[in-house]
């Protein structure tokens, strides 16, 4: 009989973040051992009320009906070039470094076993100074850097366009230009490293993130095929798929419309996204009204509440879990965050997909190589594009068929169960 081990899961971000760990703890849980999820403050309830034991690790998040959430989303939104994620890195991720590592320290001792997330920067430090065992995940293929399958970036998509038709070598320039770019973004870490008695390390956002002992690959197969220059050990494993927010269940309100009539578009910008939303929801509204379409709009924020009452056939409500909503829709259009994409990939629903920053083009142009979904620009979401779009995925029977052919598999995956038996095994060499 194996025994049981504690495992400390650690994550940083979004529910985006958050659910998938949530996800695999509970498996873990349920293979007879004790997952500890060790993240922002902010999430602590959350993680309680799944039933997993939980553990503060800074830097903290603002509640997300604190304004300085939707300033803060605003920063990291930004699609400038490179100011989003210079100020996720820089301004976030590295305000307290120290206390990062100081209570991944103590997450950990006595533990078993450690996962970390693509940006918990302390992550490896830990890892290398205590030598607990460890694997890093990823959640969206865009975090490998593949030189054979390259990204597509936030901002200057054009030059990566012409150095894949070039060729790896082309891509891995680019890639290692941006290494250099970003490596001043990242003296406080290798100031750490030193204090610690660690040795320089590599970039922490590209190979340095990655254990040499296993990688999980938190995605669907679906979404990227091995590279030969991904990191050793690395293993796909599916999504691990959690869609609760504090236990809420579909609003009655909202269940007597879907059951009312014909599908609906469903119109949603995720858990982050949201605060930023801009004309997204106006836009949107004015598209579905054109095309006579039934819609529902999860809007998130009361910031983005209609100032009118809707026409028949369209409601607004905060908030409802995708599992209950996403499989009952005509199409849904959203972010592009690595969440909702993978949940509406399993609702077999085409998608038409606006992406902000950081993973989101790369998911939505994995989704639209697929045949399962379209793609617009943030800065072209005005209704007669929308219109254009909607109609294509709505009349188009190839869409339909492929993102069927798609779900289907995706749902075959289980990506929680399949994520905790592979750390269960790394737990046992």
């Amino acid at each position: 009989m194996t025994t049981s081990k504690r495992i400390v899961l650690t994550t940083f971000g979004s529910y985006g973040d958050l659910h998938p760990y949530i996800a695999v703890g509970l498996a873990l849980e349920e293979l007879g051992h004790h997952p500890v999820l060790a993240t922002s403050d902010v999430y602590r309830e959350k993680v309680q009320a799944a039933g997993l034991e939980f553990h503060a690790v800074r830097p903290d998040l603002p509640p997300l009906d604190d304004p300085k959430a939707a300033e803060m989303i605003a920063r990291v939104m930004d699609t400038s070039p490179g100011a989003g994620v210079e100020f996720l890195i820089r301004d976030v991720l590295l305000s307290d470094l120290r206390g990062s590592y100081e209570d991944l320290s103590a997450a950990v001792a006595g533990a078993d076993f450690m996962v970390s997330h693509p940006i918990t920067l302390a992550g490896p430090l830990v890892a290398e100074k205590t030598g607990i065992k460890w694997y890093s995940s990823v959640l969206a293929p865009v975090s490998f850097f593949s030189r054979y399958d390259p990204p597509v970036p936030p901002t200057a998509q054009w030059v990566f366009n012409l150095a894949r038709k070039v060729g790896p070598l082309a891509t891995g320039f680019l890639i290692e230009l941006i290494k250099r770019r970003t490596a001043p973004w990242i003296k406080p870490l290798a100031q750490l490293r030193r204090e610690l008695g660690l040795g320089p390390g590599a970039h922490p956002i590209f190979e340095g993130q990655h254990s040499p002992y296993g990688v999980l690959a938190l995605f669907s197969r679906f979404m990227a095929e091995p590279q030969t220059d991904w990191p050793p050990h690395t293993r796909i494993t599916g999504i691990p798929f959690y869609d609760k927010k504090d236990g809420a269940p579909i609003t009655p309100e909202l269940k007597d419309f879907l059951d009312a009539g014909p599908a609906p578009i469903v119109f949603t910008l995720g858990s982050s996204a949201v605060f930023t939303a801009g004309e997204f929801y106006r836009e949107s509204l004015a598209a579905a009204c054109a095309l006579g379409s039934r819609a529902v709009f999860l809007i998130g924020d009361a910031r983005n509440a209609f100032p009118e009452a809707l026409p028949e056939g369209m409601i607004a409500v905060d908030y409802a879990p995708y599992g209950d909503v996403l499989p009952r829709a005509a199409v849904v259009v959203h972010q592009g965050g690595v969440g909702t994409t993978g949940q509406a990939l399993r609702a077999e629903v085409p998608q038409l997909i606006m992406p902000f920053n950081h993973d989101q083009p790369d998911n939505a142009e994995r989704v639209r190589k697929l045949g399962a979904g379209r793609v617009i620009a943030r800065k072209h979401y005005h209704a007669a594009r929308v219109i254009r779009e909607l109609e294509e995925l709505l009349t188009g029977t190839d869409y339909a068929s492929n993102a069927h052919r798609v779900g289907a598999a995706v749902r075959a995956e289980n990506g929680a169960v399949e994520a905790a038996k592979a750390i269960i095994a790394g737990t046992e060499t």
